[in-house]
């Protein structure tokens, strides 16, 4: 065995002092376990939700503890959560059925349910959605992250009920419009979640939790097309696939299916409540206007929004990697 030279010595010590800074922050940026987490979608409209809970699913960062569909229809909502889980071999995540303010519609995944009972489903099912969220979010021992990508008016019925939830959850959302519009537009928009359900996000907007959001800016932006879509088409991980087969049902045009996916907006409140360092964050006032626009206030609450991209091209490598590769335990 050769003695080491106080040359090496020397050597090792530089190399280790270059080194362990960056080793130490890696593992800090690594939750010690995942964080309990909430989805509150309107599934069913826009097949963004469907890809974001595909998402939510492949995230180690975080444990899913329960969907909630959101803004009504809730003979058909719930079921696409249910029977999505089910196909995916997650039926331990619980299904609540939200409020229903737009009784017995439906959608374009009608077809994918058309079949499916939710009695059937084998894991839980609350029909007080509400109930269930609040109830998960004042049980749980730490912090929940409540991630909504619809236009809520479950969560202003929570945070009626109860509104110590804002206390005991950190919120993560698809909203608004901060400086860009619909498409990159330079003029700002009225975003869909929003114009919706202007009143529930005006209470959403104003608890005092601490509150990230992606708006227009940043979400409206996430397209996949060309070889770096067909990643995903082709997958034979049962998630993408199961999120696929949604999209070709979904789809107006069957071709559009093949080549390239709608905008993805609602994946982007996912990936900034497991990390969100590719994107640029303003920590900005925003009031929601009655007629559906967030506009910056600086006498309105701090959002944290992330109003643009660091690294597009490497959120939609990542949002792929993570879709088509096997879930790392």
């Amino acid at each position: 065995m050769k003695t080491q030279t106080p040359r090496f010595r020397f050597a090792l010590a530089i190399a280790i002092a270059i080194c362990l800074p960056a080793i130490v922050r890696a593992e800090e940026k690594k939750p010690a376990h995942p964080v309990p987490a909430i989805l509150d979608t309107d599934i069913g409209d826009d097949i963004d939700d469907t890809w974001a809970l595909g998402l939510l699913l492949k995230s180690p960062e975080l444990d899913l503890k329960l969907v909630v569909s959101d803004y009504g229809e809730a003979n058909y909502r719930p079921k696409i959560i249910a029977k999505f889980l089910q196909t995916v071999g997650r039926s331990d995540v619980a299904v609540g059925v939200g409020l229903d303010i737009k009784p017995n519609g439906e959608g374009k995944q009608a077809e994918w349910v058309k079949d499916y009972e939710l009695a059937k489903y084998p894991g839980k099912v609350f029909t007080n959605g509400v109930q269930a969220l609040i109830d998960t979010i004042m049980n749980s021992p730490e912090p929940v992250a409540l991630i909504c990508i619809g236009p809520m008016p479950n969560i202003a019925e929570a945070l009626k009920r109860e509104p110590r939830i804002a206390e005991h959850a950190r919120f993560f959302g698809m909203y608004g419009s901060v400086h860009l519009g619909y498409g990159g537009s330079k003029t700002t928009s009225a975003e869909w979640n929003v114009k919706a359900n202007p009143k529930a996000c005006q209470q959403a907007f104003t608890a005092p939790w601490d509150m990230t959001i992606t708006p227009l800016d940043t979400c409206g932006l996430v397209r996949l097309d060309g070889d770096r879509y067909a990643r995903v088409r082709d997958s034979k991980d049962l998630i993408a696939a199961t999120v696929i087969e949604n999209y070709r049902i979904w789809c107006k045009k069957p071709a559009d299916a093949e080549t390239h996916s709608s905008t993805l907006y609602d994946t982007v409140a996912v990936y900034l409540a497991i990390s969100g360092e590719l994107c640029q964050m303003e920590n900005v006032g925003l009031r929601v206007t009655d007629d559906g626009f967030t506009r910056i206030d600086p006498a309105a609450k701090k959002i944290n929004a992330a109003v643009a991209w660091k690294d597009l091209n490497a959120y939609e490598d990542f949002l792929i990697g993570r879709l088509t590769s096997p879930l790392k335990k």
